[in-house]
């Protein structure tokens, strides 16, 4: 079982739903491409603790200042770019588990986290977009009524 996971923050990314609904387009398009449909993050780091973070770690999304969800790590691929710069790719699962609201200030890169500091999990995002918008279950969580 993972010892630690791994925090990053989600640029771009408005909502929970907002990336659920930008993830699951990449994946058609990648399908439709014929290309392997799966989902990483590059970055320019590659973490050490690798084999403790492919053990059950999780990479969990920072949005608009609040970790919100997070993704199984399945794989870690360090690789150098065409400008021969190391950098790796941090290959998660496509489920999107969504977490009890943590704020978190804004950093640089990835950290690591400790799994006693990882917030506690929610569910599944896709099963809580099909009964209402994930972002109301979190507001709705804040407001201490679930």
């Amino acid at each position: 079982m993972a010892n630690v996971h791994l925090i990053k923050l989600c640029v771009g990314v408005d909502s929970v739903d907002h990336l659920y609904q930008w993830q699951k387009m990449r994946l058609q398009q990648k399908r439709k491409n014929r290309q392997k449909a799966e989902l990483w993050h590059t970055t320019r780091m590659t973490p050490k603790r690798s084999d403790e973070l492919l053990d059950g770690g999780s990479l969990y999304w920072v949005i608009k200042g609040v970790i919100r969800v997070r993704q199984r790590l399945i794989d870690i691929r360090p690789f150098v770019d065409e400008d021969k710069i190391r950098r790796c790719r941090l290959v998660y699962e496509p489920k999107l588990v969504a977490t009890r609201p943590q704020p978190r200030r804004a950093f640089q890169g990835w950290r690591y986290l400790k799994v006693e500091d990882a917030p506690n999990d929610m569910g599944p995002v896709e099963e809580m977009t099909e009964k209402g918008s994930a972002e109301i279950r979190r507001e709705l969580v804040e407001l201490g009524l679930l």
